[in-house]
């Protein structure tokens, strides 16, 4: 790739946050409103693993030639706005590292994008963390949108203040609870790119805030972001151990094991009830989407799952950088 000169990197930005406003799309995968009158919809959308792919994998001929590129998730996400009131727009960590636009730019692009795309929350993943406290720190102010991080406690650091340790947002009356758990740095990450984080136990974490949002702040959904990894052949804590070892956690959205769902992942929790674990591959190939239908009246709810592979549907490739 050619050096990225400043002007191009922001005229690329300026062109990819434009993007969905001038391409159409003639089909997209139907989804069900509702029989109810008196449900309430509410439309999740989730990435994970990004890895700094900014354009669509190379032609090269590896299994995820020509996916992904963020001027087509903008045309999608347009689209998918322009049909839905209620939408939530998450990431499950790894944003950064992986494409020369991490090298040059330090991440700056990559929060940048994803604030023109309106991501309503984030978490750190592992690679969030490649180029110190201080580098990630760096281009902080970048993202609009906030960084949730349940299990890393940054308050010797100069990240203290900076992160959250939940969020609530609400959506026609839902109120949704999001925390989020990050995997142990220790033996993963440079331990001077870490120093001072500590690292609390991530199910710990997971029942303690499951049970205020539930409880104290009566949340009508609760999502926890991981970027533990979806599972493991060893006894290593993962995003279905997690879930069948908490309580009234709905949906975990994971990371970190670049694992590519067809569908959710249903696990029953300590209470017999089931939490969804899903997980979308990694560099942007595919976008998640989970749709809950609340019945306010009786406190129930259901919900329909799919994806979108983000191929040459959401747009022709263009050369947007000089």
């Amino acid at each position: 790739m050619k050096e990225l000169s400043l002007y191009n990197r922001r005229a690329f930005i300026k062109k990819a946050g434009a993007l969905g406003a001038l391409a159409t799309l003639s089909t997209l995968p139907t989804f069900g409103q509702g029989s109810r009158s008196k449900e309430i919809k509410l439309t999740i959308l989730h990435t994970n693993d990004v890895h700094s792919r900014i354009e669509p994998f190379p032609m090269d001929g590896s299994r995820l030639q020509g996916l992904g590129g963020v001027a087509r998730r903008s045309t999608l996400l347009k689209k998918i706005r322009q049909e839905e009131k209620n939408l939530l727009l998450l990431d499950a960590g790894d944003m950064f590292q992986g494409t020369p636009y991490f090298n040059l730019f330090e991440g700056q692009v990559e929060l940048e994008l994803m604030s023109k795309l309106g991501y309503d929350a984030g978490t750190f993943g592992n690679h969030e963390f490649d180029n110190g406290l201080a580098g990630l720190s760096k281009h902080f102010d970048k993202a609009n949108f906030p960084f949730i991080t349940s299990n890393y406690d940054f308050s010797d650091t100069i990240l203290a203040g900076k992160t959250k340790e939940y969020i609530i947002l609400e959506r026609s009356g839902l109120k949704i609870g999001v925390f989020a758990v990050g995997i142990q740095l220790d033996g993963m990450v440079d331990p001077n790119n870490h120093k001072g984080v500590k690292y609390l136990e991530p199910i710990a974490v997971a029942n303690r805030l499951s049970k205020k949002l539930r409880e104290e702040k009566r949340c009508d959904l609760v999502i926890c972001l991981s970027h533990i990894g979806y599972e493991y052949s060893t006894d290593q804590v993962s995003d279905l151990v997690m879930a069948s070892q908490t309580r009234g956690i709905d949906l975990i959205i994971g990371g970190h094991t670049h694992t590519f769902l067809d569908k959710p992942t249903e696990v029953k929790n300590r209470d017999g009830e089931i939490t969804l674990v899903n997980q979308m591959g990694y560099g942007g190939a595919n976008l998640g989407r989970i749709d809950y239908y609340f019945d306010k009246k009786s406190g129930s709810k259901r919900y329909l799952a799919q994806h979108y592979t983000i191929d040459q549907t959401f747009g022709e490739d263009q050369q947007l950088l000089g």
